[in-house]
């Protein structure tokens, strides 16, 4: 029975109990890829922020699963790179032992510091699926320092584009490849002992693919997994037959002008534009009034912006897997922003993404308002990215975190506090030890910022303050988001969210200068300020629960004056409501609109 067949094959009498197993088997192997890669990569990137995804990929491209946690706007084009390498090579044109490298914008369509390690898995001489491992590296060459900052005018300022390049033939290493690569990036040490480590996690999975085919058989496991993706696809058809039938719309915009030259600023900021049609249990995404592709700004290619909505609309807590965007018909038109073209740079694939997906949602908020939360805050991407050479040991180092802000107000409850996006999966902050032994900073502060979440019946999370000296004399990439002309919205009367803001004061100045710089080099003793930015309310601040107001102010979220000017709740000296002008005052505020 070859491959082929058997994915096609729907066997009415599957095993109910190894259909149950192998729905847990795949993704545990991702999960297990995960943990290696964890405990033996390099770079705080992935060991300590988790910014990676580790996944199995079948000869056409499918996903057959991902570890939980996995960054979610990492997962929707692996199977394009193998598509691209099997039309290329074909299935003859891999061994065992082999070990591919790529992150070439002409297929990944990210920016190049997010490199993807693949190993093709064999049983009993048969090509069957790639365990695959896309992470961030701290360099890549050209201007790739951290995640890619600065200002490229092409692809290939970014940094080295490596497509489809086979480092591992047979097992044996390709040293001069290798040696290419090492020899252009600023890191070798750190980059070098990250490949090894998606090298090993890819070389796990292969040892517990042919354990669980030597267990099962390969047509039993197989024919169970196209079993799973079934049941996946029926779960998320169940879901959207709950939403009623119809078309809705909504767009936003994201201003890419800011901090541009006069003569490279384009006349009109990026259009995000959805339409999303339900019929029945079919649900279709069209993204064709995007506005087009810019020659200098964001630019992708990409589905994960219509996929994460999707699966967060659906089965947000199921395995991912082929299954799970079978039931999506999403319409994403070559030349727009987010199908762009190559070679057009791509620095800033990701950043307008959790506005996507926040635009999806809006659509749907006049048919199930019951589900729709706020905008969240859009941050993605490192709020600290310091860099340099450490005079006490000589060494290079660079360090990055990323910082989470405030989730939109939902239906239900207040939106999380310092919280990352929606698109970053398990991602977190660096923890402040990790980063002050990795490199010559103090954090002086990482806390809950008074009154930055947006007011409403249940108010946005709260953003961060993070408060940074360096020891030693350095380069900052403090970029910024650019949201402050369309900050992330409310919904039913909730207040729009607030922008990030980034600072930094010198020795001998007093106060701090708000910033957009890349590369900034700066001396010893230089105080860095980023506030992470928050998302909006949902329902009136004037509706929100009056004692629930009072908490805000005993926990320190809320001030006493924001309670009496933004939720009309007047408190007396020992923090208790002040009944009858609490009542005044929300009048008052009403008639004011």
């Amino acid at each position: 029975m070859t491959l082929e067949s058997i994915q096609q094959s729907k066997t009415k009498a599957a095993d109910p109990v190894l259909v149950e197993l192998i729905r847990n088997a795949f993704p545990a192997i991702s999960n297990e890829m995960s943990y290696d890669l964890q405990r033996t990569s390099y770079n705080m990137m992935i060991y300590e922020v988790r910014d990676y995804c580790c996944g199995i990929v079948d000869t056409a491209g499918r996903l057959m699963s991902q570890n939980v946690g996995g960054v979610s706007h990492f997962v929707s084009d692996l199977g394009w790179i193998i598509q691209d390498v099997m039309k290329s090579s074909g299935k003859d044109g891999f061994r065992p032992g082999d070990i591919i490298i790529t992150n070439h914008q002409r297929v990944q369509a990210q920016h190049l510091n997010n490199i993807t390690i693949y190993s093709p898995f064999f049983y009993k001489g048969e090509l069957i699926c790639f365990p695959m491992v896309r992470a961030h590296w701290i360099d890549v060459g050209g201007m790739s320092t951290g995640f890619g900052s600065g200002d490229p005018i092409d692809a290939w300022m970014e940094g080295l584009q490596l497509d489809q390049i086979k480092i591992y033939d047979s097992g044996i290493p390709d040293n001069k490849a290798l040696k290419i690569i090492s020899d252009n990036i600023r890191f070798p040490e750190a980059s070098m002992g990250d490949l090894r480590s998606q090298v090993a996690a890819c070389r796990l999975a292969n040892r517990r693919l042919e354990s669980l085919f030597d267990k099962y058989g390969l047509a039993p496991v197989l024919s169970s997994l196209e079993r799973v993706y079934d049941a996946e696809e029926a779960i998320c058809r169940l879901a959207v037959d709950q939403i009623p039938e119809g078309r809705y719309e909504a767009e936003s915009f994201y201003d890419d002008r800011v901090g541009r030259p006069e003569g490279q600023r384009p006349k009109d900021p990026i259009r995000i534009h959805a339409v999303v049609t339900v019929s029945g249990s079919n649900m279709t995404i069209d993204f064709s009034g995007c506005s087009k592709e810019r020659p200098l700004g964001v630019n992708t290619r990409t589905f994960a912006g219509g996929y994460i909505a999707y699966k967060a609309l659906t089965a947000p807590l199921e395995p991912l897997n082929e299954g799970s965007f079978r039931a999506l018909n999403l319409i994403l038109p070559e030349g727009t922003f987010m199908m762009a073209k190559y070679p057009i740079y791509m620095r800033g694939w990701s950043i307008f993404l959790p506005q996507v997906v926040d635009t999806v949602l809006k659509a749907l908020a006049q048919a199930i308002p019951d589900r729709i939360p706020a905008a969240h805050h859009w941050n993605l991407g490192g709020a600290l990215i310091f860099f340099g050479t450490n005079p006490k040991t000589g060494e290079r180092f660079v360090g990055q975190s990323i910082e989470g802000g405030g989730w939109g107000g939902r239906p239900f409850e207040d939106g999380p506090s310092a919280a990352v996006s929606v698109c970053q999966g398990d991602v977190r902050n660096a923890p402040a030890e990790s980063v002050e032994l990795r490199m010559p900073v103090v954090i002086n502060e990482r806390s809950l910022r008074l009154d930055s979440g947006s007011p409403g019946k249940f108010r946005s999370g709260l953003g961060l303050r993070i408060r940074v000296t360096n020891l030693a004399e350095g380069r900052w990439n403090l970029r910024k988001q650019p949201q402050e002309v369309f900050p992330p919205w409310g919904l039913w009367g909730g207040r729009s969210g607030t922008c990030q803001k980034k600072y930094l004061k010198m020795p001998g100045e007093l106060e701090f200068k708000e910033v957009d710089v890349s590369r900034y080099l700066v001396p010893v003793g230089t105080v860095c300020i980023d506030d992470t930015a928050t998302g909006g309310g949902w329902g009136s601040p004037l509706d929100r629960d009056v004692d629930a107001v009072a908490m805000d102010v005993r926990e320190g979220y809320v001030s006493k004056e924001s309670a009496e000017k933004d939720y009309g709740v007047v408190l007396k000296s020992d923090g208790s409501v002040e009944i009858e002008a609490t009542a005044k005052q929300r009048e008052k505020l009403r008639v004011e609109g």
